[in-house]
């Protein structure tokens, strides 16, 4: 495994759902069970030998610039920080630009994922391709995550309803080898992606990451697919942040 890791958290977000729960703080500075969730964030990085953070914030920065300061745990932290809104490419397109590695981990600030990152970055250094996480939800309410369209090595889309007929289409356009296996698939909201691959959007400019980039360009480059069977939990809605309150006590 490379002996330097670089990852981005995106946690620049408003967190309007959460508002309700924590109004007076940003939504990856909500407490989990007396600890800021981005700290528990960060700590599982350090234990899996990330180097260097880039914290993409905006929304309340300066409350968590001022609670982590520049170091954390033996990693380097730097602020990617937000004039204004700029959507989740834009915001991510921002911190690449202060990135040093020529691939970088991207992670959700306000999701868990247990990622075996050995395993990723192995991945990555066989043929250099961007990954998308994946993560197989079998009894969970899986209806607010975005689905992945895979034949389970490669993905081929993304969908927020992977109904049979969306599928079946699919399989008309030559993806035969795909099944009803994506509808447990979840988009994890973690990626490995090359330092250069916004590089042709303007600086400064909102954007989705998810629907301006991904869904534009997916069709058009192979996007390998890791499935992740690590612990995973989104606290962005108060239901699953009570829940994470019991099961990351100890994380």
């Amino acid at each position: 495994m490379s002996t330097y890791l670089e990852a981005v958290i995106l946690a620049g977000g408003s967190g309007t759902r959460l508002r309700q729960v924590v109004p007076h703080l940003p939504k990856p500075m909500a407490e989990i069970a007396g600890r800021p969730f981005l700290e528990i964030l960060l700590s599982s990085l350090a234990k899996k030998k990330f180097s260097r953070v880039i914290l993409s914030v905006g929304f309340m920065a300066e409350k968590i610039i001022e609670h982590f300061g520049h170091q954390f745990s033996g990693m380097s932290l730097t602020y990617a920080v937000e004039e204004k809104p700029l959507g989740t490419g834009g915001a991510l397109r921002f911190a690449l630009s202060q990135a040093t590695q020529d691939h970088v981990f991207i992670f959700n600030g306000d999701t868990y994922l247990d990622l075996e990152v050995e395993a990723v970055e192995a991945q990555w250094q066989q043929n250099c391709l961007p990954i998308i996480v994946g993560r197989e939800m079998q009894d969970q309410d899986i209806s607010r995550y975005g689905r992945l369209l895979t034949d389970g090595k490669q993905v081929y889309g993304f969908s927020e309803k992977a109904t049979r007929s969306l599928l079946e289409s699919l399989e008309n356009e030559d993806k035969s080898q795909m099944s009803l296996q994506e509808l447990k698939v979840v988009n994890a909201g973690c990626y490995v992606l090359p330092k250069a691959v916004l590089d042709n959007y303007p600086p400064n400019i909102p954007f989705s990451l998810e629907t301006d980039y991904f869904s534009k360009i997916i069709g058009q480059m192979p996007f390998k697919l890791f499935i992740s069977a690590g612990y995973f939990i989104d606290i962005g809605v108060p239901e699953e942040y009570l829940r994470a309150q019991k099961e990351l006590i100890n994380r």
